[in-house]
């Protein structure tokens, strides 16, 4: 219990550095405390949660990976670290929807589609259109910034799969109706703001605040996927559905 609080710490002190320096205009020390966040979850979850997943593990490490990758290529010489940029762009981006892509599956596994189309059809209608509306206002602002064909399909896929996880966690959560089902659909709320506020920052206007609030709300992710991580499915109140994983 002491190493965890230890542990907990030393992300929110990592997170406070990464806001005093952001906003400071430090942007080189902001990222490499920002960039030491998620992994550092990670390494929590592995050391003091007992009953893993092997997806949300799985999710967790992949979506670490970017981070320390853009580490080492920071830390790399100058030369050397601008070849590598691409790479890291592609590759980086290439992890973030595979991890988004396990969290969704780890969802999915859980669900019961015939029931959910036979209760919540119209929820299913209104979210696609909804999810459709959203993608398009995404990639008109992303759009003119995108120089290759291939920017514009890893661009596509990443949007489809965040939207993806935010709808399954969603039905999940109407399906399921517990605590569990709860922080996931939370921890997917936070993702999805994170990521348009990141694209905002980005694409739009560099503030500080936007980088800051993007992070804010990623490090709020974690926080419920971590309290989701450590609760077992349950009946809810109607005695409707038992998922155990």
């Amino acid at each position: 219990m002491y190493k965890s609080k230890v542990l907990i710490s030393f992300v929110l002190i990592f997170y406070l550095l990464f806001a005093v320096f952001e906003f400071s205009g430090y942007e080189i020390m902001a990222y490499y405390f920002n960039s030491l966040i998620a992994p550092l979850i990670t390494v929590l979850y592995i050391v003091f949660i007992e009953r893993k997943s092997k997806l949300f593990l799985m999710f967790l490490i992949c979506y670490s990976f970017p981070d320390i990758l853009g580490l080492v290529i920071r830390n790399m010489p100058h030369d050397e670290s601008l070849k590598l940029y691409d790479f890291q762009y592609y590759l980086g981006n290439a992890l973030y929807i595979l991890a988004y892509l396990l969290l969704s599956i780890k969802i999915i596994k859980s669900l019961n589609f015939k029931q959910i189309l036979k209760y919540f059809k119209t929820h299913v209608i209104v979210l696609s259109l909804l999810n459709i509306y959203l993608l398009f206002v995404l990639h008109t602002i992303i759009n003119p910034n995108l120089v290759r064909a291939s920017d514009y399909y890893l661009e596509l896929s990443y949007n489809i799969i965040v939207f993806l996880l935010l709808s399954m966690a969603l039905l999940n959560y109407f399906y399921k109706d517990n605590k569990k089902a709860l922080y996931l659909f939370l921890g997917a709320l936070c993702i999805v703001f994170s990521e348009v506020l990141d694209i905002a920052y980005i694409y739009v206007d560099q503030r500080c605040s936007l980088n800051i609030l993007a992070t804010t709300l990623a490090l709020g992710a974690f926080h419920f996927l971590y309290q989701q991580s450590k609760l077992l499915n349950i009946e809810n109140e109607q005695g409707k559905y038992v998922v155990l994983e």
